[in-house]
């Protein structure tokens, strides 16, 4: 190589390793979001019969070792970080793609659930235009707005999580006033949100539970930022643990006030937006603000989430793994992948008037779960069978424990889900296995750079 060249490639931009612990943290809880259990409470309630606060505990504990499999194979694969890529690479790239057809389930029902909440919450503020009208308008708004290539900016999110912090503060504070307000002469009042006799039962604990973990989905992206982290190796796997905990103390505590003000023995007027309901018997003016909080948060996950979908099947259609003339073409003026925009947009539409709430979730944690299942696999098989020094002890209880109880959460998923969850993944793994000639060739699910 010449000393110009030499000069030139040293000379070339590269990512600036800047970010801290507390960056990273505070990154993956504006992801995360800090309101993130308000929207499914009401359908973890349900499912839970009022045991979501102990679901909520559950799912974190999960979540914990899972995040801690991460964690380790973000230092493997400091810039691939996707569970596709961990499990091709250290299992078998056929067991790869059986991880990266879940994660396209996720990618597909993630705005089609907020459509539906969306549309729930705004009848509920303009109650003249029915719900399937409000559908129709979000649905539509999303792949139009996805269609422009319009995105949401980093100051934008972090600006919202402000915002939503604020409203959570005004919320414990009006719900300790109305709790401590009104008296009390149930012993176990303050405990029945964690355990109530009456009401418990394995099944509904964790079919919550695997319901639950809707609330911590998305902690894996800080594995994305291992390029520009300051001490990657232990800092990524750090952040990682600590913004689940975060995220689940307080995800923890807004359900435990809410429970609080509505015990579960009373039914909610709409189980979709059951948290708004509980916001406003502590102050009034709490419908308005927290349902509004909801639907913009809603709305930018949803938003995301579509274009996010579109571009993995751009990826695939790119690779030839979809018919790359329809899912691999773009825009040439906006320069979006249209073709998929459309069509997760009408996948959208078309789930939000048959898929409630709850069920969407579950169909969205069915994939994720087979996700997180494959990554503390590949942990497991990276850091404990093919370790090459002496096995320890610590390398195999993290994934080994995140497997199983992610196995047991993903089997405590109601049948439908199960049902409609496994045809996808038939679907998926019979046209894996004609279009590789019996998985002889790759299939790519890569997501493209933006």
């Amino acid at each position: 190589m010449s000393s110009e060249a030499t000069i030139a490639s040293s000379a070339a931009p590269r990512l600036r390793r800047t970010l801290t612990l507390w960056d990273l943290i505070l990154y993956g809880v504006i992801v995360l979001q800090p309101v993130a259990p308000m929207s499914s409470f009401g359908a973890l309630s349900d499912r839970g019969r009022g045991h979501v606060v102990t679901a909520i505990l559950i799912a974190m504990v999960a979540m914990l070792f899972t995040a801690i499999s991460y964690g380790r194979m973000a230092r493997a694969y400091p810039s691939a970080g996707s569970a596709f890529t961990y499990v091709a690479q250290e299992i078998h790239p056929s067991i790869g793609y059986v991880t990266g057809w879940s994660m396209v389930m996720d990618y597909i029902v993630n705005p089609l659930i907020c459509v539906i909440w969306c549309s729930q919450q705004a009848h509920e503020f303009a109650p003249a235009l029915p719900v399937w009208g409000w559908k129709i308008l979000f649905a539509t708004v999303f792949t139009l707005l996805n269609i422009r290539g319009i995105k949401t900016s980093a100051r934008v999110n972090a600006g919202m999580a402000v915002g939503m912090s604020a409203v959570i503060i005004v919320i414990f504070v009006t719900a300790i006033r109305y709790i401590f307000g009104h008296a009390h002469s149930d012993p176990g009042f303050f405990t029945r949100p964690f355990y109530d006799p009456q009401t418990f039962t394995y099944g509904g604990l964790f079919g919550c539970t695997s319901i639950a973990v809707l609330t911590y989905i998305g902690f894996d992206g800080i594995s994305t930022l291992s390029e520009e982290a300051e001490n990657p190796r232990r800092n990524i796997l750090l952040a990682t643990v600590l913004t689940c905990v975060v995220i689940g103390v307080l995800s923890a505590a807004e359900v435990y006030i809410a429970q609080l003000v509505w015990p579960a023995s009373e039914q909610f007027p709409n189980p979709d937006t059951a948290y708004v309901w509980a916001a406003a018997r502590t102050w009034v003016p709490l419908f308005s603000i927290v349902g509004l909080t909801l639907v913009v948060a809603n709305f930018g996950s949803g938003l995301g989430a579509q274009i996010g979908a579109a571009r993995l099947l751009y990826g695939m259609g790119r690779s030839n793994a979809l018919p790359s003339s329809f899912f691999g073409a773009v825009d040439p003026k906006h320069h979006v992948p249209r073709n998929n925009v459309f069509f997760v947009g009408a996948i959208t539409l078309v789930g939000s008037f048959f898929l409630s709430y709850g069920r969407g979730i579950e169909l969205l944690n069915f994939g994720a779960l087979i996700a997180f299942m494959g990554v503390n696999a590949a942990a497991f098989v990276r850091y404990f069978l093919h370790a090459e020094k002496k096995k320890v002890f610590s390398n195999l209880i993290p994934p080994v424990l995140g497997f199983v109880i992610c196995f047991g959460l993903w089997l405590s998923l109601s049948r439908p889900a199960q049902i409609v969850g496994s045809i996808w993944m038939i679907v998926g793994i019979v046209f894996g296995i004609w279009k590789t000639r019996g998985f002889k060739e790759p299939l790519s699910f890569e997501v493209p750079a933006e």
